[in-house]
């Protein structure tokens, strides 16, 4: 990674996964699961946690939203969309409005990465990417 990309990184206000990311840590992520598993598992996790706050469900868009408050207000979409019978891919977008000298960049990557490692114990972990491939 460059320096530069390195530096705009590190100083985002928002962290985003997503099909083609250059990041391969914040891909897509596929999982061995249908939409309703994968949608529960998702709710209960952000249920289960101390600093989560869930503030919005919509199970026809496939999209939870949730506030962290871990130190570090931080606001979370989770979209779940079902690709083929038992493979589910999750995406999250998280952003913040508060300014940190160190930079907000890795402290919404570690959620994202946290989040993806949760799921990956209770799902089969499929792939990432376009093809959800490993």
């Amino acid at each position: 990674m460059s320096f530069f990309r390195s530096i705009a990184t590190r100083y985002r206000k928002q962290c985003e996964t997503n099909e083609t990311h250059w990041d391969e840590e914040l891909r897509t992520r596929y999982y061995k699961a249908n939409f309703n598993q994968m949608f529960q598992s998702v709710e209960q996790i952000l249920q289960e946690g101390q600093s989560y706050k869930i503030t919005s469900v919509s199970k026809d868009h496939g999209e939870i939203s949730a506030e962290i408050n871990s130190g570090f207000p931080i606001f979370l979409i989770a979209t779940i969309i079902t690709v083929k019978p038992y493979q589910t891919a999750v995406d999250f977008h998280l952003s913040t409005e508060r300014f940190s000298i160190t930079g907000a960049g890795p402290v919404l990557k570690k959620e994202v990465l946290r989040l993806y490692e949760k799921l990956g114990q209770a799902h089969t972990y499929i792939g990432a990417g376009k093809t959800g491939k490993a």
